[in-house]
């Protein structure tokens, strides 16, 4: 049985809807300060369909318009998270700004937009294990 539109999704059900691994969802936390899941006793996360909206953006500002993490957040600070939701949606989004160092690499004109698409999840992941690595070497 399929949950409805505004039923909360837990992590898992999340990563399958937005088509990443959970890893990468906790990881998006600890660097965007607005993703803000429910977490019940245990540390279990509870996504709100307003989250998967949001998360939604996100996802397709880093995975398919090439992105940075540091883009995404100076795009949240400057346009609030309405203009997340909206590129989640497909509206269209600007290019990166040029101060964002990897946006010229990832707006190669020779890269195809799945080669890019793959480089930036790639990316993602290494920043994720990066982030685990940090922490458990401040253990």
């Amino acid at each position: 049985m399929a949950k409805g539109p505004e039923a909360f999704r837990t992590i898992s059900e999340a990563a399958d809807e937005l088509h990443v691994p959970q890893h990468v969802l906790r990881f998006w936390e600890t660097k965007f300060s607005f993703i803000r899941p429910m977490k019940r006793a245990g540390g279990r996360r509870f996504y709100r369909p307003h989250d998967i909206d949001v998360l939604r953006g996100v996802r397709r500002l880093l995975h398919d318009e090439g992105y940075t993490i540091k883009g995404v957040q100076r795009l949240h600070r400057e346009q609030g998270v309405r203009r997340l939701v909206a590129a989640g949606e497909g509206e269209g989004v600007a290019p990166p700004a040029p101060e964002d160092a990897e946006a010229p690499v990832l707006a190669h004109p020779d890269l195809d937009p799945v080669a890019r698409a793959r480089l930036v999840a790639t990316l993602s992941e290494l920043e994720a294990v990066k982030a685990r690595l940090d922490g458990l070497l401040k253990h």
